[in-house]
Protein backbone atom coordinates (compact mmCIF):
# COMPACT_ATOMS: atom_id res chain seq x y z
CA UNK A 1 0.00 0.00 0.00
CA UNK A 2 1.36 3.59 -1.28
CA UNK A 3 2.01 5.79 2.18
CA UNK A 4 -0.08 8.25 2.91
CA UNK A 5 1.28 11.69 1.48
CA UNK A 6 1.81 14.40 4.02
CA UNK A 7 1.04 18.18 4.29
CA UNK A 8 1.91 20.39 6.56
CA UNK A 9 -0.27 22.85 8.17
CA UNK A 10 1.43 25.85 9.68
CA UNK A 11 -0.96 28.66 9.76
CA UNK A 12 -0.57 32.11 11.53
CA UNK A 13 -3.67 33.37 13.54
CA UNK A 14 -6.44 35.36 11.35
CA UNK A 15 -6.88 38.12 13.73
CA UNK A 16 -9.94 38.83 15.21
CA UNK A 17 -10.86 35.64 13.25
CA UNK A 18 -9.73 32.48 14.42
CA UNK A 19 -6.26 31.23 16.02
CA UNK A 20 -3.50 29.57 14.60
CA UNK A 21 -4.60 26.32 16.29
CA UNK A 22 -7.81 26.66 14.66
CA UNK A 23 -6.80 27.14 11.28
CA UNK A 24 -4.40 24.14 11.65
CA UNK A 25 -7.35 22.08 12.12
CA UNK A 26 -9.59 23.02 9.43
CA UNK A 27 -6.55 22.44 7.00
CA UNK A 28 -6.40 18.82 8.48
CA UNK A 29 -9.81 18.06 8.72
CA UNK A 30 -9.74 18.83 4.85
CA UNK A 31 -6.49 16.47 3.84
CA UNK A 32 -7.45 14.18 6.21
CA UNK A 33 -10.93 13.44 4.39
CA UNK A 34 -9.01 13.05 0.96
CA UNK A 35 -6.73 10.23 2.57
CA UNK A 36 -3.82 12.51 3.30
CA UNK A 37 -1.57 12.84 6.59
CA UNK A 38 -1.53 16.03 8.42
CA UNK A 39 0.67 17.56 10.43
CA UNK A 40 -0.11 20.17 12.22
CA UNK A 41 2.21 22.85 13.09
CA UNK A 42 0.50 25.86 14.39
CA UNK A 43 2.74 28.71 14.47
CA UNK A 44 3.74 32.55 15.37
CA UNK A 45 6.23 35.24 14.76
CA UNK A 46 6.32 35.96 18.49
CA UNK A 47 3.83 38.14 18.74
CA UNK A 48 0.44 36.97 20.02
CA UNK A 49 -0.27 33.78 19.41
CA UNK A 50 3.51 32.09 20.41
CA UNK A 51 2.49 30.60 24.03
CA UNK A 52 -0.36 28.45 21.72
CA UNK A 53 2.09 27.99 18.97
CA UNK A 54 4.44 26.29 21.80
CA UNK A 55 2.09 24.69 23.48
CA UNK A 56 2.44 22.65 26.70
CA UNK A 57 0.68 23.15 30.13
CA UNK A 58 -0.05 26.86 31.64
CA UNK A 59 -0.63 28.80 34.69
CA UNK A 60 -2.55 32.12 35.82
CA UNK A 61 -0.60 34.46 37.36
CA UNK A 62 -3.12 38.06 38.34
CA UNK A 63 -0.57 40.99 37.51
CA UNK A 64 -1.48 44.54 36.59
CA UNK A 65 -2.68 45.31 32.73
CA UNK A 66 -1.94 47.83 30.37
CA UNK A 67 -4.22 50.37 32.24
CA UNK A 68 -3.62 49.34 35.28
CA UNK A 69 -6.65 47.39 36.14
CA UNK A 70 -5.46 43.72 37.15
CA UNK A 71 -5.77 41.06 34.76
CA UNK A 72 -5.09 36.87 35.18
CA UNK A 73 -2.57 36.53 32.39
CA UNK A 74 -1.46 32.72 31.27
CA UNK A 75 1.97 32.00 30.73
CA UNK A 76 3.98 28.32 30.70
CA UNK A 77 6.70 26.78 32.58
CA UNK A 78 8.30 22.85 32.20
CA UNK A 79 11.12 22.35 33.90
CA UNK A 80 13.77 24.87 33.20
CA UNK A 81 12.30 26.81 30.37
CA UNK A 82 9.55 29.36 30.67
CA UNK A 83 7.24 31.28 27.91
CA UNK A 84 5.63 34.56 28.37
CA UNK A 85 3.50 36.13 26.04
CA UNK A 86 3.67 40.18 26.54
CA UNK A 87 0.38 40.35 25.22
CA UNK A 88 -1.32 38.50 27.64
CA UNK A 89 -0.53 40.98 30.37
CA UNK A 90 -0.26 44.28 28.74
CA UNK A 91 -1.88 43.90 24.78
CA UNK A 92 -3.98 46.23 23.46
CA UNK A 93 -6.55 43.93 23.22
CA UNK A 94 -7.05 44.00 26.86
CA UNK A 95 -6.98 47.99 26.78
CA UNK A 96 -10.07 47.58 24.67
CA UNK A 97 -8.26 48.64 21.29
CA UNK A 98 -6.90 52.04 20.10
CA UNK A 99 -10.12 53.69 20.92
CA UNK A 100 -10.08 53.10 24.37
CA UNK A 101 -6.53 52.84 25.03
CA UNK A 102 -4.48 55.59 26.96
CA UNK A 103 -1.10 55.35 24.70
CA UNK A 104 0.79 58.03 26.95
CA UNK A 105 0.08 55.91 30.12
CA UNK A 106 0.10 52.34 29.19
CA UNK A 107 2.36 50.03 30.87
CA UNK A 108 4.24 47.08 30.16
CA UNK A 109 4.34 46.49 34.14
CA UNK A 110 2.31 43.46 34.01
CA UNK A 111 4.71 41.85 31.47
CA UNK A 112 7.40 42.22 34.24
CA UNK A 113 5.65 40.50 36.55
CA UNK A 114 5.04 37.66 34.21
CA UNK A 115 8.82 37.15 34.11
CA UNK A 116 9.60 37.62 37.59
CA UNK A 117 6.89 35.09 38.50
CA UNK A 118 8.89 32.49 35.65
CA UNK A 119 12.06 33.38 37.58
CA UNK A 120 10.43 32.70 40.98
CA UNK A 121 8.89 29.60 39.75
CA UNK A 122 12.26 28.59 38.83
CA UNK A 123 12.88 28.77 35.16
CA UNK A 124 16.54 29.46 34.34
CA UNK A 125 15.42 30.36 30.51
CA UNK A 126 12.41 32.47 30.11
CA UNK A 127 11.20 33.33 26.26
CA UNK A 128 9.15 36.53 26.13
CA UNK A 129 7.10 36.72 22.68
CA UNK A 130 6.26 40.39 21.93
CA UNK A 131 3.79 42.16 19.99
CA UNK A 132 0.40 43.01 19.75
CA UNK A 133 0.88 45.78 23.05
CA UNK A 134 -1.24 48.65 24.01
CA UNK A 135 2.45 50.17 25.20
CA UNK A 136 5.10 52.65 23.92
CA UNK A 137 6.78 52.63 27.38
CA UNK A 138 9.88 51.27 26.39
CA UNK A 139 9.71 48.24 28.84
CA UNK A 140 9.64 50.98 31.60
CA UNK A 141 7.25 49.44 33.88
CA UNK A 142 8.82 45.99 32.82
CA UNK A 143 11.96 46.92 34.31
CA UNK A 144 10.30 48.55 37.64
CA UNK A 145 8.63 45.14 38.23
CA UNK A 146 11.83 43.00 37.83
CA UNK A 147 13.58 44.98 40.75
CA UNK A 148 15.67 43.69 42.37
CA UNK A 149 17.07 43.02 39.27
CA UNK A 150 19.57 40.54 40.87
CA UNK A 151 17.07 38.09 40.29
CA UNK A 152 17.74 37.37 36.94
CA UNK A 153 21.56 36.79 37.69
CA UNK A 154 21.94 33.41 36.11
CA UNK A 155 19.03 33.69 34.25
CA UNK A 156 18.78 33.70 30.68
CA UNK A 157 15.63 35.97 28.98
CA UNK A 158 15.70 35.42 25.33
CA UNK A 159 13.42 38.60 23.50
CA UNK A 160 11.19 37.30 20.39
CA UNK A 161 11.10 39.99 18.87
CA UNK A 162 8.47 39.98 15.82
CA UNK A 163 9.28 43.70 14.01
CA UNK A 164 13.30 44.78 13.55
CA UNK A 165 11.93 48.47 14.69
CA UNK A 166 15.23 50.47 16.62
CA UNK A 167 13.77 51.65 19.77
CA UNK A 168 12.85 55.71 18.78
CA UNK A 169 11.66 55.04 16.27
CA UNK A 170 8.89 53.05 17.69
CA UNK A 171 7.06 55.75 18.79
CA UNK A 172 6.56 57.24 15.14
CA UNK A 173 6.24 53.35 14.03
CA UNK A 174 3.64 51.47 16.17
CA UNK A 175 2.17 54.60 18.50
CA UNK A 176 -0.53 55.69 15.92
CA UNK A 177 -1.98 51.96 15.71
CA UNK A 178 -2.23 52.40 19.29
CA UNK A 179 -4.35 55.44 19.90
CA UNK A 180 -1.79 58.10 19.77
CA UNK A 181 -2.05 61.26 18.45
CA UNK A 182 0.44 62.67 15.79
CA UNK A 183 0.92 65.16 19.39
CA UNK A 184 1.45 61.90 21.85
CA UNK A 185 3.58 60.69 19.55
CA UNK A 186 6.21 63.23 19.24
CA UNK A 187 5.80 63.38 23.13
CA UNK A 188 5.80 59.40 23.19
CA UNK A 189 9.37 59.42 21.03
CA UNK A 190 11.05 62.34 23.15
CA UNK A 191 10.34 59.91 26.06
CA UNK A 192 12.10 57.23 24.81
CA UNK A 193 15.09 59.35 23.90
CA UNK A 194 15.34 60.09 27.26
CA UNK A 195 15.01 56.74 28.50
CA UNK A 196 17.17 55.20 26.26
CA UNK A 197 19.95 57.93 27.77
CA UNK A 198 18.53 56.61 30.85
CA UNK A 199 19.16 52.85 30.39
CA UNK A 200 22.71 53.46 28.56
CA UNK A 201 23.82 55.74 32.32
CA UNK A 202 22.00 53.12 34.81
CA UNK A 203 23.05 49.75 32.86
CA UNK A 204 25.85 50.64 30.29
CA UNK A 205 23.61 49.57 27.30
CA UNK A 206 22.65 52.02 24.56
CA UNK A 207 19.44 50.25 22.69
CA UNK A 208 19.35 52.99 20.21
CA UNK A 209 20.09 51.28 17.15
CA UNK A 210 19.59 47.57 18.27
CA UNK A 211 17.35 46.06 16.14
CA UNK A 212 14.22 44.79 17.27
CA UNK A 213 14.50 47.11 20.40
CA UNK A 214 11.26 48.93 19.42
CA UNK A 215 9.58 45.77 19.13
CA UNK A 216 6.23 45.96 21.71
CA UNK A 217 6.81 49.87 21.92
CA UNK A 218 9.98 49.52 23.33
CA UNK A 219 9.54 46.85 25.53
CA UNK A 220 11.96 44.61 23.80
CA UNK A 221 14.53 47.51 24.46
CA UNK A 222 14.52 47.68 27.70
CA UNK A 223 14.58 43.92 28.45
CA UNK A 224 18.11 44.08 26.35
CA UNK A 225 19.04 46.87 28.85
CA UNK A 226 18.48 44.17 31.76
CA UNK A 227 20.77 41.97 29.68
CA UNK A 228 18.46 40.16 27.56
CA UNK A 229 18.98 38.84 24.49
CA UNK A 230 17.13 40.08 21.10
CA UNK A 231 16.48 37.44 18.86
CA UNK A 232 14.02 37.10 15.61
CA UNK A 233 10.20 35.32 16.76
CA UNK A 234 9.96 33.12 13.64
CA UNK A 235 13.37 32.01 14.37
CA UNK A 236 12.96 31.38 17.86
CA UNK A 237 9.24 29.49 17.14
CA UNK A 238 10.05 27.50 14.18
CA UNK A 239 13.10 26.45 15.92
CA UNK A 240 11.31 25.27 19.18
CA UNK A 241 9.17 23.38 16.71
CA UNK A 242 10.95 21.74 15.04
CA UNK A 243 9.61 23.19 12.30
CA UNK A 244 12.09 22.92 9.08
CA UNK A 245 12.61 19.20 10.09
CA UNK A 246 8.71 18.72 9.50
CA UNK A 247 8.75 20.70 6.51
CA UNK A 248 11.40 18.25 4.90
CA UNK A 249 9.35 15.36 5.50
CA UNK A 250 6.32 17.34 3.67
CA UNK A 251 4.72 16.81 0.48
CA UNK A 252 2.68 20.09 0.63
CA UNK A 253 3.16 22.81 3.42
CA UNK A 254 0.02 25.29 3.31
CA UNK A 255 0.66 28.48 5.83
CA UNK A 256 -1.18 31.49 5.85
CA UNK A 257 -2.79 34.67 7.65
CA UNK A 258 -5.22 37.33 8.10
CA UNK A 259 -4.11 39.90 6.13
CA UNK A 260 -0.56 39.29 3.36
CA UNK A 261 0.97 42.63 2.86
CA UNK A 262 4.35 43.32 3.06
CA UNK A 263 5.08 42.80 6.81
CA UNK A 264 4.51 39.42 5.79
CA UNK A 265 7.58 38.81 4.58
CA UNK A 266 9.31 40.88 6.96
CA UNK A 267 10.13 38.68 9.91
CA UNK A 268 6.63 37.38 10.16
CA UNK A 269 5.55 33.69 10.10
CA UNK A 270 4.10 32.98 6.70
CA UNK A 271 7.38 34.28 4.87
CA UNK A 272 9.13 32.62 7.47
CA UNK A 273 7.51 29.28 6.03
CA UNK A 274 7.83 30.17 2.65
CA UNK A 275 11.56 30.69 2.50
CA UNK A 276 11.86 27.02 4.74
CA UNK A 277 9.40 25.61 2.47
CA UNK A 278 11.31 26.72 -0.93
CA UNK A 279 14.96 25.99 0.60
CA UNK A 280 13.69 22.24 0.94
CA UNK A 281 12.39 22.48 -2.78
CA UNK A 282 8.58 21.71 -1.23
CA UNK A 283 5.19 23.36 -2.87
CA UNK A 284 3.40 26.01 -0.92
CA UNK A 285 -0.05 27.35 -0.71
CA UNK A 286 -0.71 30.23 1.08
CA UNK A 287 -4.09 31.27 2.39
CA UNK A 288 -4.98 34.89 3.41
CA UNK A 289 -8.10 36.38 4.28
CA UNK A 290 -7.09 39.25 2.16
CA UNK A 291 -4.42 40.51 0.19
CA UNK A 292 -2.74 43.54 -0.34
CA UNK A 293 -0.92 42.76 -3.47
CA UNK A 294 0.52 46.34 -4.48
CA UNK A 295 2.98 45.77 -1.16
CA UNK A 296 4.09 42.51 -1.45
CA UNK A 297 7.77 42.16 -2.53
CA UNK A 298 8.98 41.27 -5.87
CA UNK A 299 9.67 37.84 -5.78
CA UNK A 300 8.21 36.86 -2.46
CA UNK A 301 5.79 34.54 -4.09
CA UNK A 302 7.44 32.72 -6.75
CA UNK A 303 6.24 29.24 -7.05
CA UNK A 304 3.29 29.52 -4.61
CA UNK A 305 0.07 29.48 -4.83
CA UNK A 306 -2.00 32.06 -3.19
CA UNK A 307 -5.17 32.39 -2.73
CA UNK A 308 -7.30 35.04 -1.30
CA UNK A 309 -10.41 34.14 1.03
CA UNK A 310 -11.81 37.80 0.20
CA UNK A 311 -11.38 37.36 -3.78
CA UNK A 312 -12.58 34.19 -3.65
CA UNK A 313 -15.70 33.83 -1.42
CA UNK A 314 -16.16 37.41 -0.90
CA UNK A 315 -15.82 39.90 2.08
CA UNK A 316 -18.92 39.08 3.93
CA UNK A 317 -18.42 34.50 3.94
CA UNK A 318 -14.78 35.01 4.28
CA UNK A 319 -14.88 36.91 7.32
CA UNK A 320 -17.88 34.98 9.12
CA UNK A 321 -17.16 31.33 7.61
CA UNK A 322 -13.11 31.54 7.81
CA UNK A 323 -12.83 27.71 8.85
CA UNK A 324 -15.06 26.81 6.61
CA UNK A 325 -13.53 28.83 3.73
CA UNK A 326 -10.09 27.20 4.32
CA UNK A 327 -11.42 23.72 4.27
CA UNK A 328 -12.58 24.25 0.76
CA UNK A 329 -10.00 25.90 -0.48
CA UNK A 330 -7.41 23.25 0.47
CA UNK A 331 -9.70 20.28 -0.56
CA UNK A 332 -9.20 22.15 -3.95
CA UNK A 333 -5.48 22.37 -4.02
CA UNK A 334 -5.40 18.56 -2.25
CA UNK A 335 -7.44 16.80 -4.65
CA UNK A 336 -5.69 18.64 -7.58
CA UNK A 337 -2.28 17.62 -6.37
CA UNK A 338 -3.23 14.13 -5.61
CA UNK A 339 -4.67 14.17 -9.63
CA UNK A 340 -8.19 13.83 -8.66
Amino acid sequence: MRPSRVLLAAPDKFRGSASAGELAEAVGRAAERLGWRCDRAPVADGGEGTLDALGGPTRLTRVRGPLGDPVEAEWRIEGDDAVVEMARASGLALAGGPEANDPIHATTYGTGQLIAAAVDGGARRVLVGVGGSATTDGGLGAVSALEPHRRLRGREVLVACDVTTTFVDAAEAFAPQKGATPAQVALLKRRLERLAQVYLRDYGVDVRDLPGSGAAGGLAGGLAALGARLEPGFDVVADALSLPERIEGADLVVTGEGLLDRHSFAGKAVGGVVGLARRAAVPVLVVAGDVETDEVPAGALDDVELISLVERFGDERARSDVLGCVEEVVAEVVSRAAGR
